[in-house]
């Protein structure tokens, strides 16, 4: 902790101001660089979202397509076994020795001929339900097959961004990695909350003009001779942007 304090101490206000005014030039190139990239890659984890959305949605389709399929062969087996009942009936009535015995067996194939009806009634349904979730699953293939192709795109264009700025990108944050080393923890942390608050990233900003060169309010003609001065930060009284002079702007290049 004492050796952060000696280590503040031996940078002067004017060199702090240096610091800071060369980061902001440094992090105004990435976000340039940034810019370039626009909304891509928002929209290829959009994309990436939606892919894995519709392959679970296609997922559950044809899993519930094959529940049905097993469904239609049950009844088609329970079919079979109450044919093969009637045939067996049919085959006793031909012993029977009483009407009573043939009522019995005519009640039983009866019901298995009812039983068939239902059965069939609803392999039907199960059809139709098959044909609606098949017709669903040629649909969202379709549409997956366009999303797939739509992210191949977007990835393609987003990748040749990077490939063209990759370079200079990593040299602008090891250079703000550099700058960041020197500036004292607590006057980092206001210039991050600063520049994250302001829409166009700037948290340092010179006098132009007489006005603040964030939010262009007019600054007052002592507090402008302070900030020639350099002998302390001051920020903008309306935006909170730290104010530097002209000749730092002139004297501090990226």
């Amino acid at each position: 902790m004492e050796k952060t304090k000696t280590h503040e101490s031996e940078i002067s206000v004017e060199e702090r101001l240096r610091a800071l005014y060369g980061l902001q030039l440094v992090d105004s190139e990435i976000d340039k660089i940034k810019t370039l990239r626009g909304e891509l890659p928002l929209e290829v984890q959009d994309l990436e979202d939606e892919i894995a959305g519709l392959e679970t949605r296609l997922g559950n389709f044809k899993d519930e397509v094959v529940v049905l399929e097993k469904s239609v062969l049950k009844k088609n087996n329970e079919i079979v076994d109450s044919e093969g009942l009637i045939k067996k009936y049919e085959e006793q009535q031909k012993n029977v020795r009483n009407n009573r015995e043939f009522d019995s067996l005519s009640k039983e194939i009866e019901y298995q001929n009812l039983e068939i009806e239902l059965y069939n009634k609803k392999i039907k349904e199960f059809n139709f339900q098959i044909e609606e979730k098949r017709v669903v699953i040629a649909e969202s293939e379709l549409t997956l097959s366009e999303r797939r192709s739509d992210l191949e795109n977007k990835k393609s264009e987003l990748d040749e961004i990077i490939s063209d700025t990759q370079k200079e990108e990593e040299g602008l944050y090891k250079k703000s990695e550099k700058v960041q080393s020197i500036i004292e923890e607590r006057l980092l942390s206001a210039y991050k909350r600063i520049r994250s608050n302001a829409r166009n990233g700037l948290a340092v900003v010179p006098v132009q003009r007489d006005a603040c060169g964030g939010c262009f309010n007019q600054i007052p003609p002592q507090r402008q001779l302070d900030i020639r001065s350099r002998k302390k930060i001051i920020v903008c009284e309306y935006c909170g942007r730290i104010l530097v002079d002209d000749e730092i702007i002139k004297e501090t290049q990226l």
